[in-house]
């Protein structure tokens, strides 16, 4: 016989017939007719290729067969109750894991708030978190790696249309010395830092993203100074040795002594910020439920 020949609606039936003796009370019970339990009986009697019940004229009781297969039957539908439980506790999430991904700038302040609220309000669900660059994590969530990441256009001008959602556009403010001159103005034109020595990610992508916002003002930025780590970009630009963007996201961390952070003129250059998810996520309910948190974090920091 074949494992799936044993239908948990007919072992649920015969078990129901053996607790109570009778094939009239299984059918009350149950809310089938006695004619549709007598056919499920024999159903699986003819699966299992024996007989399960000796009929009397007082009720029907096991033969050794059905005794044999009675602790096995319940066990089953014991296991398949829990898998029922378990898969409802996924959808309530009362348990669960959530693996997350997102840009650096992100984990500033954007992931850590949504992340506070998840937890408060799931506490059950686990959540993982990977950091890197956009295209990384793209290739990550297709891989099945990630459920869902927090990405950006700064590095990856096109992103796949589908499975997208808009959090908000994260402005770029320029990090200047206290002591620089324009550190007084309000709004900092671009064009006026040509001669500045430029501070960014020793990375063609960072470079080059870069090089195409300063073409824009009308110039190519020295990049003399290559140090990914936002502590030492700002360290060396509180040492007057350069300048640097920051996006909004990571403002408030990336605030210190001896760094002012100044929005450009005359446009205010930005990034779109996105969730992306990944296909074997569109239904998870953790998911959706994070989607929510990201969203209000990001009208709240927009």
């Amino acid at each position: 016989m074949r494992a799936e020949s044993l239908d948990p609606l007919l072992l649920r039936t015969f078990v129901a017939v053996a607790d109570l003796g009778s094939f009239t009370a299984a059918a009350a019970a149950g809310g089938y007719t006695q004619s549709a339990v007598s056919r499920q009986v024999a159903a699986l009697e003819d699966a299992c290729g024996v007989e399960l019940f000796a009929r009397g004229a007082r009720g029907v009781r096991p033969t050794p067969a059905g005794e044999h297969l009675l602790p096995h039957a319940r066990a089953l539908l014991d296991r398949l109750a829990d898998t029922v439980r378990a898969m409802e506790g996924l959808r309530r999430l009362d348990t669960g894991t959530l693996r997350i991904g997102a840009f650096p700038t992100a984990n500033a302040a954007l992931v850590p708030r949504a992340l506070a609220r998840f937890r408060d309000r799931h506490p059950g669900v686990r959540a993982t978190l990977r950091e890197g660059i956009t295209d990384r994590l793209l290739a990550m969530l297709d891989g099945g790696d990630l459920d869902l990441a927090v990405v950006s256009t700064h590095t990856v001008p096109a992103l796949p249309a589908g499975d997208l959602v808009p959090l908000l556009d994260d402005a770029l403010l320029v990090a200047l010395p206290s002591g620089h001159p324009l550190a007084a103005r309000r709004r900092v034109p671009l064009d006026a830092l040509a001669g500045e020595a430029w501070i960014v990610a020793d990375a063609p992508e960072a470079v080059a993203a870069l090089r195409a916002r300063c073409e824009t003002a009308g110039f190519e930025p020295r990049t003399p100074l290559r140090v990914a780590e936002w502590i030492s970009k700002l360290g060396l630009v509180a040492g007057g040795f350069g300048v640097t963007l920051v996006p909004a996201l990571a403002a408030a961390a990336a605030a210190r002594d001896g760094v002012v952070l100044r929005p450009l003129a005359p446009e205010q250059p930005s990034r779109a910020v996105h969730a992306a998810v990944g296909r074997h996520a569109r239904r998870s309910p953790a998911v959706t439920a994070f989607l929510d948190d990201l969203r209000a974090v990001a009208a709240e920091l927009g």
